[in-house]
């Protein structure tokens, strides 16, 4: 494991270098990897596992989309595609990548599986941290460890087709077997991590939920909604308001800042945009500072958790989502991306 500093401070880190392929698979040889779920993480991460050479297995509900997109994936039914209960009980490393709501509703089915000498692997410490309310208790003789990779199934599985990988945090919540920590690690680099850095189900947890509904997604578009009709009520039209709130960003700026860093970025803009931005962004940090307080407070007391249960159990939940997305996508600045997406050159 490699020390490496990061802006002052050193982190342990696992590299592809010093833990390759080989040796996962070498770790895992043994193995019967059952995903279960096809969602959001199951796909990118099953389809990697697979095409990295694992013994990999899928678990999902029978009659359901997906089960009809592990198929259309090149899962077969029957010999790598199972119900659930089924694929739990083949499995010796139960990759449990439902969603949290989910998660909750299939445990007394995946609970009497997990026999000694098993692995329970999460990509998400919600149900472990929150376990007063999800009622999430593995057996004391598994192992349970998190492999959680920093961003979408679909990245993951697009950055490894590229030969790339996305970062991933690794931790270590329960050792039964005294193989863990090598069964984590290899789990992740069979997934396609970039690098694993170390945490606990906790921290990854109360990061995870702070940055979803922060920056990563919440805060974006707030701040997109807040600029795009500040503009728009001062006589911008649509497609000004659009490409000075987003497409700009998105398009031309986040991609310098990925490449190299925000110095990186500010460097490569004009000298006006430049002082701007320097004399603007410590106001903008000094006004959302007290809402991330807030919400930081929220995760870390459970309300966020209980609030994500409540809503996600409801046996609506997926039409009540869909309305609020539809309301999200029929917006005047979503319909205006709409169309300046289909003249992106590329597009044409």
């Amino acid at each position: 494991m490699a020390k490496i500093n990061f802006g002052g401070v050193e982190e342990n880190v696992v590299t592809r270098e010093e833990f390759p392929l080989s040796k996962a698979l070498e770790t895992l040889k043994n193995e019967t990897i059952a995903v279960i779920g096809y969602g959001v993480q199951g796909p990118g991460q099953s389809l990697n596992l697979k095409d990295n050479g694992f013994n990999v297995i899928v678990g999902q509900r029978k009659n359901s989309k997906s089960w009809d997109k592990a198929v259309a994936d090149g899962w077969v039914a029957g010999e790598t595609l199972f119900e659930i209960e089924e694929a739990a009980e083949k499995g010796t490393i139960i990759q449990y990548l439902l969603s949290d709501a989910g998660q909750i509703c299939a445990w007394p089915t995946i609970k009497k599986h997990l026999t000694k000498g098993k692995a329970l692997y999460f990509s998400h410490g919600f149900g472990i941290t929150y376990q007063e309310r999800t009622g999430i208790i593995p057996p004391k003789d598994v192992d349970v460890i998190l492999i959680a990779p920093k961003g979408s199934g679909t990245s993951l599985r697009r950055m490894f087709l590229q030969g790339r990988g996305l970062n991933s945090s690794y931790a270590i919540f329960q050792d039964a077997t005294g193989k863990a920590k090598e069964r984590v690690i290899a789990l992740g680099i069979g997934v396609g991590s970039g690098y694993l850095f170390e945490t606990t189900f906790q921290k990854e947890v109360y990061s995870d939920l702070t940055g979803e509904r922060g920056t990563l997604m919440g805060a974006i578009q707030g701040i997109f909604a807040a600029q795009y009709d500040t503009l728009r009520a001062h006589g911008h039209t649509p497609s000004e308001a659009f490409n000075e709130t987003v497409e700009e960003l998105t398009q031309s700026l986040m991609p310098l800042v990925a490449e190299n860093g925000m110095d990186w970025m500010y460097a490569n803009c004009s000298t006006t945009a430049q002082r701007g931005a320097l004399d603007w962004w410590k106001k903008f940090r000094d006004a959302a500072k007290p809402v991330f307080e807030e919400l930081y407070g929220q995760v870390a007391c459970g309300n966020e958790a209980q609030r994500s249960i409540d809503s996600n159990s409801q046996p609506d939940y997926r039409e009540k989502l869909e309305t609020e997305l539809k309301t999200m996508r029929n917006s005047e600045m979503w319909q205006t991306g709409a169309v300046v997406r289909k003249l992106r050159p590329e597009n044409n």
